[in-house]
């Protein structure tokens, strides 16, 4: 019964829910089509799980390194961090330099690709290592509470990265044969929609070359995201006149100009958020490491289309000044059943309605992003979902991620793309992001046992 000890930790009541069911888990394992034996999955799992503590260390080192995008900083140290790490381990590596700067970073990332086995069939292991911008200096300290390691990209998604180096490291270590390799590609800017990443690999046919399937490690809350919203993000800048609140009849109040824009954007608001999707979304599953609670939401209100206006906002100077410049954004969110260019040109037509009104105003593309979709039933899907029940003791449900993925770019490709990851929804981007060290063990060994039976001779 070679799972109980990665749930050695658990509460009388879950472990002998473990207990109970190992023998189902060692039956799915002795029933994986792959031919491979439950002997060698467990010395996978007994591998991964002896280096819980070193998989920390390197984790904290990830997270110490404020990779933050916008604006894109810090990149050339989190890469030099994960680079050694690869050229360490002994794989294969090559390093896509960016040509391009932006307006906001003097850098110029890069994209790391670390390969192991031979041949061209390629399952890629794909992950992100910039972040989100932080609440404080603090989360760039990383702390350690038990199994728990707080700090920003910990859980979104430097500990998902973490787990996919050492399933590669394991398959490696103990000699597993493939009938192919697994490519990992460690890309920035994800977080902004991909263009110096991702997006640029694509262009220059370089992302998911001989690729037949891709798994990403991003925050899932235990589910397996095989489908994700398409996006249009802008930032709106409405312009009026300066002027004293004393003489406020001279000046033109931007503020109250924004307004009437954003009345217009609320009613297409009201029309967009009345659609929905086939595909199955749901509030966040409990996990049994979790250390923040989600209270019980109206699972429906999740297939709902998204049109969220003012995630950011601001303008003027002063309280007793006329605003001269109002700003806000817009974020819309499309369900795979919707047409990107279509649901673009209409927010789009909006603003261009209000300047032909006379409001004076500009924006800008945030980001820009397809929907896509792999069918559960899909070979990868299909070994994905037997090796976590293995791991974990329940099948998983496949969802619709709220948000942009990045397997959107492989699925483009026709390559079959899943998401599947340590970290909790809940807790990304929040201030008390962490990760439980124990679901990077677990992941690690799920994914590396499904790319035994994936590519398995």
């Amino acid at each position: 019964m070679f799972l109980q000890p990665l749930h050695r930790d658990l509460g009388k009541n879950q472990y002998g829910a473990v207990r109970e069911s190992c023998a189902v888990i060692a039956s799915l394992l002795m029933n994986i089509r792959s031919g491979r034996d439950a002997g060698q999955a467990s010395e996978i799992l007994k591998w991964i799980r002896k280096r819980e503590e070193e998989m920390a260390r390197l984790l904290a080192k990830l997270v110490a390194v404020p990779s933050e995008n916008p604006p894109g900083k810090n990149y050339q140290a989190v890469a030099k961090v994960l680079e050694k790490h690869i050229r360490r381990s002994g794989l294969d590596f090559k390093r896509l330099q960016s040509k391009t700067r932006t307006k906001t970073s003097k850098e110029r990332p890069a994209c790391l690709l670390g390969e192991h086995g031979s041949g061209d069939r390629t399952l890629y292991f794909h992950g992100h290592y910039d972040v989100v911008p932080a609440q404080a200096a603090q989360q760039f300290k990383p702390q350690r509470r038990k199994h728990f390691l707080f700090g920003r990209g910990a859980c979104d998604m430097k500990g998902g990265i973490v787990a996919m180096l050492y399933a590669i490291l394991a398959l490696k270590e103990l000699g597993a044969n493939l009938d192919g390799k697994i490519g990992l590609m460690l890309v920035p800017d994800e977080e902004t929609g991909g263009a110096r990443g991702s997006g640029r690999l694509a262009k220059e046919g370089l992302l998911g070359r001989a690729g037949i399937g891709m798994l990403s490690a991003e925050p899932t809350s235990g589910v397996v995201w095989n489908s994700n919203r398409g996006a249009i993000s802008l930032r709106v800048e409405v312009r009026g006149k300066s002027a004293h609140v004393g003489l406020q009849h001279r000046g033109e109040n931007a503020f109250e100009r924004m307004h009437r824009v954003v009345e217009r954007l609320i009613a297409l608001k009201r029309e967009v958020e009345s659609r929905t999707t086939r595909y199955a979304t749901e509030p966040e599953e409990e996990s049994n490491h979790a250390v923040l609670s989600v209270p019980n939401r109206d699972a429906s209100l999740g297939r709902h289309s998204i049109l969220m206006i003012g995630g950011q906002s601001g303008g003027g100077t002063n309280f007793n000044v006329v605003p001269d410049r109002c700003c806000f954004t817009v974020d819309r969110r499309i369900n795979p059943e919707e047409n990107l260019q279509a649901e673009k040109e209409r927010l789009v037509g909006v603003l261009e309605d209000c300047e032909r009104d006379g409001i004076p105003l500009e924006w800008q593309i945030l980001q820009e992003g397809e929907s896509a979709a792999s069918s559960e039933e899909e070979k990868l899907g299909r070994a994905l979902a037997r090796n976590i029940a293995a791991v974990r003791g329940k099948a998983p449900r496949f969802e619709m991620c709220p948000g942009l993925l990045e397997t959107r770019f492989y699925a483009a490709r026709g390559i079959p793309a899943y998401a599947y990851g340590p970290g909790l929804l809940s807790v990304a981007h929040g201030p008390k992001e962490y990760v439980d060290m124990r679901r990077v063990v677990e992941c690690g060994a799920i994914y590396a046992l499904t790319a035994l039976e994936f590519l398995g001779k």
